[in-house]
Formats: C-alpha cells, structure tokens, sequence
C-alpha cells in the first residue's frame, strides 16, 4: 500500500469526477490520501473532503503565496481548527522566493506561526519551500532550538545542503513526481542520499504528473509511478518500498489512525 501525502482534492480540476479519482487511487493501491488545505479560510471545504471518503485526511494552514491575502491565523487558532478528526497535520507554509506574492517578512512570521502551532499541538508541519534553502534552513534552526517539532519537506526540489539540513533535524522529505523527469537527475541523486526511514512520496495533484503521465493533470493514482523511481534509487522491490514509505508516513501524521485488515492484506 501506498500514501499520497500531498494532494489537493479541492482543486477546481477534479470537482467533477472527485469521488472516481479516489476510487482510481485506490484501485492503484493508494490505500490512503492526505488533501493539503492552501488557504486557512477554506478548512471548512477541505474538512468536508476528508469526512466524505475514509481513506482521505487533510491539513489547515496557508500556503506562503498566500500569505497576504489571507486572514493571519494565530497559532492558537490553527491549533484549534486541527481538532478535526480528520485533520493530522497543519500546512502548508513556508518559504516560495519562486513567485514573492508575499513579503519575505510576512511569509516567514506566518511560516513560524505554523511551526509554533505544530509544536503546540504535537502535530507535524507540512513544509512548502522554493528557492528559499538558506532562509528555510535558518527559520527551522532556529525554531527547533525553541523546542522540537516534527515535519515534512514536501515536493522536495532544493539543494543537498538543504536536504542533509532537514534529515539532521529529524524532518522527513517527500518527493513528486518531479524526481521522475528525464531532466530531474541532480534532484534523483539527492533523492538517493535520504535515509529510507525519511522518505516520503507524494503527486501534488493535480500538479506535477510523473513520466509516462507528465503534461496531463495528475492524480493520486500516479503516486505509484513516482514510487517505482525511487524504489529503484534506492535498490528496493516496489513492495518493500512502499511498505518502508507507508510506515514512514502512519509515524509521521500519528494522528491517522492504525491500518485496516484491508489495508494490510493490500
């Protein structure tokens, strides 16, 4: 079985055929889903996604290229909001330099605010960070010399420095299907130097299809394809790779529940 930890069922692509792309994912083995939550105001609507099918969970928080626009929610209020049943993780913040839709100042205070909020709530923290590695790096020094917390890199695409950083503070690093790309080779060679027990996959659909799929939308099913890429760097059996991945993925948001007798026979 494998877990998506990154999607965004909400998104406008898949609104008429939502419920055929979770059965599609879980015909793919996709036993389980995590659908990310961009804007804080819109938890509500996410929420609403993860009650509605078993094997999907969700996050709230502010995606950095959103971080002027949308209300500042307090730590404290983030910490509330994840008291969903469904909800095991807060994010995604961070860092994107890529765009600079916020300023760097207002995106690092909402970024620490999440941080604070999955400190608070023994919650981990689902990072967005684009061509930021030095800022990110300083922000999650700093911040874990507060007080630990757990987290994820998500669609990981930066820098060994950066990946050597987050594995040395304890953080998990999850790949798309990016790390599947013909041109991806440097970011396959970092992919390669993870630890196995730090790997995470994940489609960032609808975003991001992995090759044989790259220019159509992705879904959760093609996790798998981004799966047997990395099972190979890392001289694994698909099945081994994902049995590593999923245990990865159960520690990390501890709040999901323990698998189902079907879910193992899977």
């Amino acid at each position: 079985m494998l877990i998506d930890t990154h999607c965004h069922l909400d998104f406008p692509d898949f609104a008429p055929e939502q419920a055929e792309i979770v059965a599609r994912a879980q015909a793919r083995g996709v036993g389980r889903m995590v659908t990310i939550c961009t804007h804080v105001s819109k938890f509500d609507a996410i929420a609403a996604i993860a009650e509605r099918y078993d094997d999907v969970f969700c996050t709230v928080g502010t995606h950095p290229n959103h971080a002027l626009d949308e209300p500042e929610a307090s730590s404290e209020q983030l910490v509330e909001l994840a008291r969903h049943p469904k909800c095991v993780a807060f994010g995604e913040a961070g860092l994107d330099y890529h765009y600079n839709h916020a300023p760097k100042d207002t995106a690092a205070r909402v970024f620490r605010n999440h941080i604070a909020a999955a400190r608070m709530a023994k919650l981990p923290l689902v990072i967005h960070t684009r061509d930021a590695d030095e800022d990110c790096a300083t922000i999650l020094r700093e911040e874990m010399g507060q007080g630990a917390f757990t987290a994820l890199l998500h669609c990981f695409t930066a820098s060994q420095a950066l990946a050597e950083t987050a594995v040395e503070l304890g953080l998990y690093i999850s790949f798309s299907g990016v790390v599947t790309f013909k041109n991806s080779q440097s970011l396959r060679d970092v992919a390669a130097t993870v630890p196995l027990e730090r790997l995470l996959v994940e489609t960032d659909a609808p975003f991001l299809a992995p090759t044989p799929h790259r220019g159509k939308r992705n879904e959760p099913a093609f996790v798998a394809e981004t799966a047997a890429v990395l099972a190979r760097l890392k001289g694994l059996s698909e099945a081994d790779f994902a049995a590593a991945t999923t245990a990865n993925a159960l520690r990390l948001f501890s709040k999901m529940p323990p698998l189902r007798a079907r879910e193992l026979a899977a």
